[in-house]
């Protein structure tokens, strides 16, 4: 090339040499504390210190805390089964022709109803069992539930069962029941008799198209009805 160089490079052997440049050394700014407030470097506010650390639990601590939860756990579910189960025993009703103390007690009522009342037809159809419907001739179980009757009402005016004093189940649809009623004797037979008394008697029940029936009644003082 021809022409002149600047002055600070040289334009060849014997001539200016290149003055380098010379750079002082670079400086940085100290480091700065953490203003107040707990504000850091990257701007995250955390308000005055920051806490200790927490110790973390020992491992026979942490056994104890699981089993401890665990427990509450299952103590809380067994809790709603009973308050579920109890709330749905309380609100719903027994499905029909289920033998229990309860319906025992209502089905025998009504039959002794029948016998104070002289309701031959629902006499019968207890004492035939579930047959009453099925049967083409019925004159001769009617007149057998009027005897009935009328015997029953010669010895009670009136007869009102007051407790289940024992339920064997023969089977999930047959029971025999001992239970306690409340009697009055009839005037015709008072007598030496108390004007009310309790007495226990023999049922024999039968569960059958939702209906429980009295299959056969006999006091323990007195003879079958």
């Amino acid at each position: 090339m021809s022409g002149p160089y600047p002055p600070q490079y040289g334009a060849g052997p014997g001539g200016p040499q290149i003055q380098p440049e010379t750079f002082g050394q670079q400086s940085y700014p100290p480091a700065q504390p953490y203003p107040e407030g707990g504000v850091n470097a990257m701007g995250s506010p955390y308000p005055g210190s920051l806490p200790p650390p927490v110790p973390y639990p020992s491992r026979k601590r942490r056994k104890w805390i699981i089993a401890s939860v665990a427990a509450l756990a299952v103590i809380a579910v067994v809790g709603v089964i009973l308050a579920t189960t109890l709330t749905r025993t309380r609100d719903e009703p027994v499905s029909a022709g289920v033998l229990t103390e309860a319906s025992a007690q209502t089905a025998i009522q009504n039959y002794l109803d029948a016998l104070s009342n002289g309701d031959d037809e629902t006499v019968a159809r207890n004492t035939l069992c579930g047959l009453f419907d099925a049967a083409k001739e019925r004159r001769a179980d009617l007149a057998l539930a009027g005897l009935s009757s009328e015997a029953f009402r010669r010895q009670y005016s009136v007869a009102e069962v007051t407790s289940i004093d024992k339920l064997v189940m023969w089977s999930p649809s047959q029971a025999q029941v001992l239970f306690t009623m409340r009697v009055e004797p009839a005037r015709r037979s008072r007598g030496n008799q108390p004007p009310e008394e309790e007495e226990q008697a023999i049922a024999q029940l039968v569960s059958i198209d939702g209906e429980i029936l009295v299959c056969s009644y006999l006091p323990r003082t007195t003879g079958q009805y």
